[in-house]
């Protein structure tokens, strides 16, 4: 029910990404600094590029000392496309593969089904009704 522009999908292309991150709010101190309490918009940015690339808060800070946000969503953004382009290679290959597809839906058709009898089956015994077939 978010609007699209609040998150980023698994699958947004790399100008979609990076125009959600350019967009992303900030505030007017213009300081990458991590206190989420007064800066929370900046702390996510921060939470988001440090588990991403494994900085710390700290060397994050340091890295963006002296440079403005425009730098610094730019990096975000950079770590973000980055980490998702496998993710996105692998979903277009398998999205092209429609047999592959096919063969999972009739087998998680036919799991889905065995699960259901047998949840009847039961719900029936329970219920006084196991005398009758489905």
């Amino acid at each position: 029910s978010d609007p699209e522009e609040c998150y980023i999908a698994i699958i947004d292309p790399p100008d979609v990404i990076r125009r959600k991150l350019r967009r992303a709010v900030t505030d007017c101190e213009a300081t990458v600094k991590y206190e989420p309490e007064t800066r929370p918009g900046v702390a996510n940015l921060m939470s988001i590029l440090s588990v991403l690339s494994g900085q710390t808060m700290e060397q994050i800070e340091a890295e963006f000392e002296g440079k403005g946000y425009g730098q610094f969503k730019d990096a975000v953004a950079d770590c973000v496309i980055a980490t998702l382009e496998p993710i996105q290679k692998e979903y277009d290959r398998i999205s092209k593969d429609k047999a592959y597809l096919e063969s999972v839906m009739v087998s998680g058709r036919e799991r889905a089904q065995a699960i259901a009898y047998r949840t009847m089956l039961k719900v029936r015994k329970k219920v006084g009704l196991a005398a009758l077939k489905l």
